[in-house]
């Protein structure tokens, strides 16, 4: 099976590249198993190194046994001239959507530097390793599915927690202290308690408004196992749900349940949104369903594929993502479903199966 190193080697020689420059800090790990929160790796097709200060290098040579490792200090211009001539570099990529301005003109001084016949042509790069990321392997999955099932059980949860009176921030610190006594490292996102109007508001965080009986109550929660995340929302209630909240709630339900059913391979993710943009949009609240209607989890809680309009993304085996579509109303409040899919090549099977309220 080819590594991840194998991979990221075969997007150079398809994009021409000699070496890609690697600074995001989520990439740095996948590719290398490094955490630390200092460091760059620099990829060629036939070298790996990793650039740590003095603080992470023997934590990089423990995390990282595939790379070379090297220690640096200084600014950038001060150590990279030298590497990139040794390692004799003519087209260096770089992740155009991470750099910050002034390391980018750190890596044009380090480049004017080197001698004009070895010197590398710097070229802008969008997603290289995202895109390598967002098909999972075995054991990503299996850290997946654990996180979901903290995840799952902390929505649960939620339910025989909720009472009138209680406020969004009481809700949300018990979920909270809930996911980490279930074993979560860091939680991926804050936790989204949303009540009464504050349900309109995708993503709302939590405040001191009582909760009220019969009003929408949206959670939105994660959780993180050896680095990776779940992602899942429920829409909950205390007593007897109104009639406009009934009616809404099963509209979302239809209109993930149709995604869920019909999201394939080879699906681009602006017709996996549109499959549940239909069911809202013909029932008169199309306007009121304005985000995309999912996204790729893994090491980060927003990744690679979007589906969404206009997205091209394209649907592939063991992609991990959210359906989680959604109606929100001014004044009143909303309703979001969302569960996490392992998209396999028979159809999407669900890593979260919280229970979903029968409103």
């Amino acid at each position: 099976m080819p590594s991840r190193l194998d991979n990221l080697r075969s997007t150079l020689s398809e994009q021409r590249l000699d070496a890609l420059f690697v600074s995001q800090a989520i990439n740095r790990r996948y590719l290398s198993g490094f955490t630390g929160s200092a460091g760059y790796l620099i990829v060629t097709h036939k070298d790996a190194i990793l650039a740590t200060d003095f603080r992470y290098v023997q934590q990089a040579k423990t995390q990282a046994p595939d790379f070379q490792i090297i220690q640096i200090g200084g600014q950038l211009n001060s150590w990279f001239t030298k590497l990139i001539s040794d390692l004799g570099v003519k087209s260096l990529g770089f992740e155009g959507d991470d750099v910050a301005l002034t390391t980018y003109q750190q890596i044009v001084k380090a480049a004017r530097k080197t001698s004009p016949k070895s010197r590398p042509r710097l070229i802008s790069t969008e997603g290289i390793v995202e895109r390598l990321r967002a098909v999972k392997e075995t054991e990503e999955v299996e850290s997946i599915k654990k996180a979901a099932a903290i995840a799952d059980a902390a929505e649960d949860y939620a339910s025989t927690q909720l009472k009138p009176g209680m406020t969004e921030k009481e809700l949300a610190w018990i979920l909270e202290k809930f996911l980490r006594e279930e074993g979560s490292q860091n939680l991926p996102f804050p936790i989204i308690v949303a009540s009464g109007p504050n349900s309109a508001l995708p993503h709302a965080q939590p405040t001191d408004r009582p909760i009220q009986e019969g009003e929408p109550v949206v959670v939105d929660l994660g959780a993180r196992v050896n680095g990776y995340c779940s992602d899942i929302t429920r829409t909950i209630c205390y007593g007897k749900p109104g009639d406009d909240l009934s009616r809404i709630y099963r509209i979302v339900l239809e209109a993930q349940a149709s995604a869920m059913n019909s999201i394939c391979v080879g699906m681009k993710g602006e017709e996996s949104d549109q499959l549940a943009r239909d069911i809202i949009e013909k029932t008169g609240y199309g306007n009121s369903f304005g985000h995309s209607l999912g996204h790729g989890v893994g090491l980060d809680e927003h990744e690679y594929p979007r589906l969404g309009p206009n997205s091209t993304d394209v649907m592939e085996p063991n992609m991990v993502f959210t359906v989680e579509p959604g109606i929100y109303i001014e004044g009143w409040g909303g309703v979001r479903i969302e569960d996490m899919v392992l998209l396999e090549e028979k159809g999407p099977r669900p890593l979260t199966n919280a229970k979903k309220a029968n409103l």
